[in-house]
């Protein structure tokens, strides 16, 4: 992943509801659901939810497969591992396996 890909990925979750869009999709990994099951879980109206999974959709978040006359949606894990990938590349001077250790990530940072 280049910086171009990640900033593109960050500016289409930089919402409150794209974010709650997505972690409701991871949440139901792998089946997804179908864009009315999202709309009622998060109480939003269809036309709003269109406009986000499209933009989400269309940045590669989100996949879709049509089912007779619904779409289901479902987060792209790959593409969020990917993006964080790309952003513990560099931790801990290189050492990525630290970030995720409080103990040692906490040794290696500055937490001024």
């Amino acid at each position: 992943m280049d910086k171009q890909r990640a900033t593109t990925l960050f500016e289409s979750l930089a919402s409150g509801i794209r974010l709650d869009i997505f972690r409701l999709l991871v949440k139901h990994a792998p089946t997804g659901l179908v864009a009315g099951e999202i709309a009622a879980l998060l109480a939003l109206p269809p036309t709003n939810l269109s406009f986000h999974l499209k933009a989400m959709t269309y940045t590669g978040l989100l996949n879709v497969t049509q089912e007779g006359r619904y779409q289901r949606y479902r987060a792209n894990l790959a593409v969020m591992q990917a993006l964080v990938d790309y952003l513990t590349a560099e931790c801990c001077a290189g050492n990525p396996e630290h970030c995720f250790d409080a103990d040692k990530a906490s040794s290696c940072c500055d937490s001024d």
